[in-house]
């Protein structure tokens, strides 16, 4: 069975790429949770940040933006001691500011997965890349994206997290033209 390129033989990884990594999600927390991982993930790789992602859940309370937008500085001084997720201050601050800006939309009377999905007008686009080396690094809707995520408070989202958090969640399937996973070899 043929994989994109940037799997390895970790189970884990090949679990993420033949579960999740592409596929449409329309769910609100776990739209939230991505996002906040993938600014996690910021100068480090998503290996790292998908071997914790376990620690993160428990660590941010399942991603409840209710509950994180109530973090005071002792639970920030405990994340900070935690060694199940990366111990960056203005990471782990981001989270609070993105679950406060999430907050914010959904209190708008939108939903976090339209004001999200707005950015490709609903819809998936599907690339057709053939090597790994084709795929960019970022795009002009990631970089629209990510002027506006800043403009409505979130932290750590720019364009090339914006479009990693793209091809994540399933806005953007990256998967290469040979992947079982390429949806006109799924068809």
């Amino acid at each position: 069975m043929k994989r994109c390129d940037w799997v390895t033989s970790e189970q884990l990884y090949i679990d993420y790429h033949d579960q999740e990594w592409g596929r449409p999600s329309r769910d609100d927390r776990h739209l939230f949770e991505m996002l906040c991982l993938e600014g996690a993930q910021a100068g480090l790789s998503w290996w790292t940040i998908l071997q914790k992602r376990a620690n993160y859940r428990r660590a941010f309370d399942q991603f409840d933006p209710w509950k994180i937008v109530t973090y005071d500085q002792q639970k920030i001084d405990r994340l900070l001691e935690d060694p199940g997720i990366v111990r960056n201050r203005l990471k782990i601050k981001s989270v609070i500011s993105n679950a406060e800006a999430y907050l914010r939309i959904i209190e708008s009377g939108q939903r976090f997965a339209n004001y999200i999905w707005q950015f490709v007008d609903g819809e998936p686009i599907i690339n057709h890349w053939h090597s790994g080396l084709d795929v960019p690094a970022s795009t002009g809707i990631s970089e629209q994206m990510s002027r506006q995520l800043k403009k409505d408070g979130f932290k750590f989202v720019g364009p090339t997290i914006c479009y990693a958090y793209m091809q994540a969640v399933g806005m953007v399937n990256d998967h290469l033209v040979d992947c079982f996973c390429h949806p006109e070899i799924t068809n």
